[in-house]
């Protein structure tokens, strides 16, 4: 069987702080901008999934053909999670998670970057 691609990628999980507690409630935006962000970073998105909670905060996950991009929101805190997992060496997480942080205005990110599978 021919190899497609390595078993490997990118995982970068971070918390964005100093957020306008508006957007962070606000799910079909926040989903253009997860959906714009990775895009620019070099992902192929699939699907975006936006869903918002009562009575407040919104999930989206954008499913991508590099693996899969997240965000979980706390307006009450101005704050985020972000999750964005690639595999492969053409989408750059880390820029994709950077570019969401910069369309939020984030006063403040804080990243863990982890190699997954082959190195």
């Amino acid at each position: 069987m021919p190899e497609i691609g390595r078993f490997s990628g990118w995982h970068v999980l971070a918390e964005l702080h100093g957020v306008d507690p508006g957007l962070l409630d606000d799910a079909p935006k926040l989903g253009e901008l997860l959906r714009a962000a990775v895009t620019e970073a070099g992902a192929t998105v699939v699907d975006v999934v936006a869903k918002s909670f009562a009575p407040q905060g919104a999930t989206v996950i954008a499913l991508l053909a590099e693996s899969h991009a997240s965000v979980h929101t706390y307006p009450e805190h101005g704050s985020l999670f972000a999750d964005v997992f690639t595999c492969g060496e053409r989408a750059d997480p880390e820029h994709a998670v950077r570019l969401l942080a910069k369309s939020l205005d984030a006063a403040s990110i804080h990243l863990t970057v982890l190699r997954r599978g082959e190195a």
